[in-house]
């Protein structure tokens, strides 16, 4: 699901839910700040920062990131299996034998 997906999910569903935080007086000052720069109230906001943060987060770690040394790696083993070992070549047998298949 791509962020926007999720962004706009979120933004059609209606607010029922209620969400609450304790905060310093710097940080509210902080956010009010930063929402007026934007052009939001301060609600609104919270909640879409909040939502990026967590669409984000979830994204870091659902993807597998791989440097280009391990992704030459995974490609050469998916492109030049090695051949099953005997224990392996056993264990499938087994397992043919009891489940089918």
């Amino acid at each position: 699901m791509t962020r926007s997906t999720v962004r706009k999910r979120a933004a059609s569903g209606a607010r029922r839910e209620r969400l609450e935080a304790r905060i310093s007086r710097e940080q509210k000052t902080l956010f009010q700040r930063a929402a007026e720069l934007q052009g939001q109230s301060l609600t609104d906001f919270v909640l879409h920062s909040v939502h990026d943060a967590a669409v984000r987060a979830i994204e870091e770690a659902e993807i597998i990131r791989l440097s280009a040394e391990d992704s030459r790696a995974f490609a050469h083993a998916l492109l030049t299996p090695k051949k099953p070992s005997m224990k392996l070549r056993a264990a499938a047998q087994r397992y043919m034998e009891r489940f089918g298949g």
